[in-house]
């Protein structure tokens, strides 16, 4: 995932967000009920985010969809040390750890 993708999807959301809240807390009402102020600003920014931001989302989870894959494709230690120890194991002549000795 690309940094500046997160970052600049988390500003416009930020920004959809206090832009509006502002406006509304310049009308002496919403001074007085600024929690109220805060949910439409907050139902605003919402709004805007899913009509107008639809790309920037886009660009942010792909990125971290991308980086989820190559995490999973990557092979852990768990995994390299079992393949290691069947590959001994299936050699002929040799003994596995796990089985006991008489």
């Amino acid at each position: 995932m690309k940094a500046r993708s997160a970052i600049v999807y988390s500003v416009l959301r930020l920004l959809a967000f206090l832009v509006p809240f502002g406006i509304m807390m310049l009308f002496p009402i919403m001074r007085e009920y600024y929690w109220l102020a805060a949910i439409f600003a907050a139902l605003i920014g919402l709004s805007l985010s899913v009509l107008f931001l639809r790309k920037p989302l886009e660009d942010v989870t792909t990125g971290l969809a991308d980086r989820r894959a190559k995490a999973r494709s990557a092979a852990t230690d768990e995994e390299a040390e079992d393949a290691a120890a069947d590959a001994a194991a299936a050699e002929p002549g040799t003994e596995s750890p796990e089985t006991p000795q008489a």
